[in-house]
């Protein structure tokens, strides 16, 4: 790979923001200085990394804050400058970003893990404040485990398996799929190095032998859409690796991964997307039970897509995605996106959107008000959000995410405290069920309430997944 230079970089930033390329050549030169005399371990100047963390932002579209705090992330841990420095040389945003991902000082604390579990609580807990500070957290990450060739076998596993542990769910939440993708792949390639290359061949050679079934559909759709005169661009993607290495480990064979090659379709507005889809469906017989529309009832990460997988040439199943544009990058890009479709309002955008639209957000704040330990925090962070998730449905359709083994109890102080606290069945998928019925995947919820029950009982506690049912049951009991 050619080495980046600080002129990839500007020239980057010049295409979306020309009138912010000085103050970025001004925050690069004040970096290298900084860092003048450092080098990485790979032998390379210091400022080497803070460059490809900034070019990686700039790929976003960032905003100049952003990206000189890309520039300046390791300045306060590494070098003499302060904070008020930053602030009166750039601004007090950049000062503030660049504040967000420093790592906190050993002498606050007793031991090197104490010290780890702070860090990690104020990397998740950053996002509150200023997604900005994740997201440059997930640039340094990013680049730090593509340039990992040059550590220890030991520190690229505890690396590793802290990216899978922290960074992937992190890059999930906000949306941010490639990241996710390529931090998933990289961190898999030195936990298990041979099965990383076995499905890396397996991979390359679906792709050879899925050549002619894509350029065939892709001609094809291609052609049904001009005759429409639908604006379009179409792309053919493959499973990332991790995805085909974590179906595999499911026991699921490799033909049988219903989205293990995918035509990713977009076009200019929501109409088209269904007129697509029904022209792909008049061309391709699909799998009934694999189509989803995502467009009207959306992840909870907010990725919007239509999914359909059909029967292709070869006999061959390909998923179509179909999307419009600015879906399409919401859906590579997640939270990121909004630099690109909202401009100088993005970084607000971001915030309400998080606050509003995320389920994942009001937990993180409860678990963060709940769990004054740091250790604490981030094992019921990894317990309760960064682990398998189940998806329900309310009795209008929407869509709760829960952690795996949540009950009915935990969906419904999820819902509202008042449904948990006089809370006394439910129906689950037309069935009477108990309270502390495990949920499914995709079961249909409705709770069945009583004004007049006892209320939460004590031990409803140990049937519980969530923070905030956990609260909720024992602030009732204590009245």
């Amino acid at each position: 790979m050619e080495k980046l230079t600080l002129e990839d970089l500007l020239l980057k930033v010049e295409e979306y923001n020309p009138l912010e390329v000085e103050i970025v050549r001004k925050a690069y030169s004040y970096a290298e200085n900084l860092h003048q005399g450092q080098f990485r371990q790979s032998g390379e100047p210091y400022i080497s990394h803070p460059l490809n963390v900034a070019y990686i932002l700039a790929d976003m579209h960032a905003d100049k804050d952003t990206i000189c705090a890309g520039l300046l992330h390791d300045t306060l841990e590494d070098t003499e400058a302060t904070k008020e420095d930053i602030a009166f040389e750039f601004n007090k945003e950049t000062a503030n970003l660049v504040d967000g991902v420093t790592k906190l000082a050993k002498m606050n604390f007793s031991s090197k893990e104490e010290q780890n579990f702070a860090n990690t609580r104020k990397i998740i807990t950053s996002i509150t404040n200023d997604v900005r500070i994740v997201i440059i957290k997930l640039a340094d990450r990013l680049h730090n485990m593509r340039t990992l060739e040059f550590k220890s076998e030991f520190k690229q596993k505890e690396n590793a398996m802290e990216t899978m542990d922290i960074f992937v769910p992190l890059a999930y939440y906000i949306g941010a799929y490639r990241i996710k993708s390529e931090l998933e792949d990289l961190s898999l390639k030195y936990l298990y190095p041979e099965k990383y290359k076995r499905i890396e061949e397996i991979k390359t050679k679906i792709e050879m032998d899925s050549n002619h079934c894509l350029e065939e559909m892709l001609k094809t759709i291609n052609d049904l859409l001009k005759c429409q005169n639908i604006p379009h661009e179409i792309k053919v993607r493959t499973k990332n690796i991790y995805g085909i290495y974590k179906r595999l480990e499911q026991g699921h064979k490799i033909y049988d991964i219903h989205d293990l090659l995918s035509l990713k379709i977009m076009v200019d507005n929501i109409a088209n997307c269904y007129q697509t889809l029904g022209l792909i469906h008049s061309k391709y017989h699909p799998i009934n039970d694999k189509f989803k529309d995502y467009i009207y009832n959306p992840k909870t990460n907010m990725y919007r897509s239509l999914h359909t997988t059909v029967f292709g040439e070869d006999e061959r199943l390909v998923q179509t995605q179909i999307r419009t544009f600015d879906m399409d990058k919401v859906a590579s890009f997640g939270l990121t996106a909004y630099w690109d479709i909202e401009k100088g309002n993005a970084r607000n955008v971001m915030q309400e959107d998080l606050k509003n639209k995320y389920q994942f957000f009001k937990s993180l704040i409860e678990i963060n008000r709940i769990f004054a330990d740091n250790q604490e925090f981030v094992h019921q962070v990894k317990a309760e959000l960064f682990t398998d998730k189940i998806y329900v449905y309310t009795p209008k359709g929407d869509i709760v995410e829960l952690p795996k083994g949540a009950t009915v109890i935990d969906y419904a102080y999820k819902i509202h405290t008042d449904l948990g606290n006089t809370l006394v069945d439910a129906i689950v998928n037309d069935k009477r069920e108990p309270v502390d019925y495990v949920l499914k995947n995709k079961d249909r919820v409705r709770v069945i309430t009583d004004t007049m029950s006892y209320g939460p009982r004590n031990e409803w506690i140990d049937k519980v997944q969530t923070t905030k049912a956990r609260r909720k049951i024992i602030e009732f009991n204590k009245k």
